[in-house]
């Protein structure tokens, strides 16, 4: 039998409120889809819902608008359906309360070689259906505006979270300042064709944001660590992108720990630095991010060269640009004091999570060493007056 043929016999039995000709349709194992709401599984789960349906709406009409198919397994049919939300009891959670409903609908339809249904996707508009039954204002009406205006400040509230704040720093190269309540950590994005390169990913409350910024210079074609620290990697398994990153922090990226080994808390001055930061880097952390490549000095990522700044963590790399001499370093250098959180001069990262200091002081010479125009870091503020000698001055202190 021709999968329109089937078709044709199922919406017969369901304007025929036929539960068992229905249901002799599918396939044990069918999959009836409705698009963004539920989907059932087999006959008994379709024969079950429809009973609901009809029970719920005693006076349910169901009529064929149009029917296409492909020839073969694939039919489309576009259906009306009106009735009384008037029967006893509840139908999907909601008690009935007499509203009419009237609505089209769209169901594409596949039939086996077995001459049985084995999925069905239906589209309609659940929307349009919770305002004629009263459960949704009419946009419109009073409470319409009301429920819009609520919906807005929500937005707001969200994207005070979880927004980024976006600046153009370079040709092709964007900052994206985020992290809630104060704005300190910094991922960049860099041109990269149609699309951009995200170099670090900030926090976890900084997906939306950093997903939304993304969009509007092309969409992100890869992210790529500075280093798999928490603050650095969070948003990285939320952004739907390939992710990249040294060979050396692979582990700790891949990890579900918001902790590295050598972390060494004792290390505060302030006996509340290591409460606040045992609470906040697993807040911050996205979780375990899966590696889909390595990148090592030498490479190229957008226009930038890779260099590798191990000492803060093993395989900390930055992006260094020859034409304007601009470098991206993640967390080679701080500007911000990690017990106050508040600006400080160019200086080692706090040594409480650096692996080796005396690494740390050799990759900032490094780095000076590339006589750099400008030097953007993994929080709060560039170096961009006398860079490399406040560079040194880092080293040394």
């Amino acid at each position: 039998m021709a999968g329109a043929e089937v078709v044709k016999r199922y919406f017969d039995a369901l304007a025929a409120r036929d539960l068992e000709a229905a249901a002799a349709c599918w396939r044990p194992e069918g999959v009836d889809r409705f698009v963004g709401e539920q989907t059932l599984i087999g006959p008994d789960q379709v024969r079950e819902y429809f009973a609901g349906l009809f029970a719920a709406f005693p006076d349910w009409h169901f009529e064929v608008l149009e029917m296409t198919g492909d020839g073969g397994s694939r039919t489309a049919v576009r259906w009306r359906a009106r009735g009384t939300f008037a029967g006893p009891g509840t139908f999907q959670g909601f008690t009935s309360n007499g509203a009419p409903l009237d609505i089209e609908g769209c169901d594409v339809v596949t039939v086996g070689e077995d001459g049985l249904i084995e999925q069905n996707h239906a589209y309609l508009n659940a929307a349009e259906i919770a305002r004629q039954l009263g459960f949704l204002p009419d946009p419109a009406s009073a409470a319409g505006a009301r429920l819009t205006k609520l919906a807005n400040l929500r937005t707001k509230l969200h994207w005070r979270v979880h927004g980024v704040d976006l600046e153009r720093i370079a040709a092709g190269v964007w900052i994206a300042r985020g992290g809630f309540p104060i704005k300190g950590m910094n991922v960049y994005l860099i041109e990269d064709g149609d699309g951009v390169t995200v170099f670090d990913a900030g926090i976890s409350d900084m997906t939306d944001g950093l997903r939304a910024a993304a969009a509007r210079l092309g969409g992100i074609k890869r992210v790529v660590l500075g280093h798999a620290d928490a603050d650095h990697r969070g948003a990285a398994p939320g952004l739907g992108a390939l992710v990249y990153c040294h060979p050396a922090e692979r582990d700790a990226a891949e990890s579900d720990s918001a902790f590295r080994p050598y972390f060494d808390f004792s290390r505060f001055k302030h006996r509340h630095s290591p409460v606040f930061y045992r609470r906040a880097l697993p807040m911050w952390d996205g979780g375990a991010v899966e590696i889909a490549g390595a990148v090592a000095e030498g490479d190229e990522v957008a226009c930038f060269k890779v260099y590798e700044f191990p000492g803060h963590a093993p395989g900390l790399i930055g992006l260094f640009r020859e034409s304007d001499r601009l470098a991206l370093v993640s967390d080679v250098i701080y500007t911000v004091n990690a017990e106050t959180l508040r600006p400080q001069p160019p200086g080692i990262p706090h040594p409480a999570f650096d692996l080796d200091t005396d690494m740390v002081r050799a990759s900032i010479r490094k780095l000076a060493m590339l006589e750099p125009s400008a030097v953007w870091a993994g929080h709060a503020e560039p170096v961009t007056a006398d860079v490399v000698r406040t560079l040194e001055r880092a080293a040394s202190a």
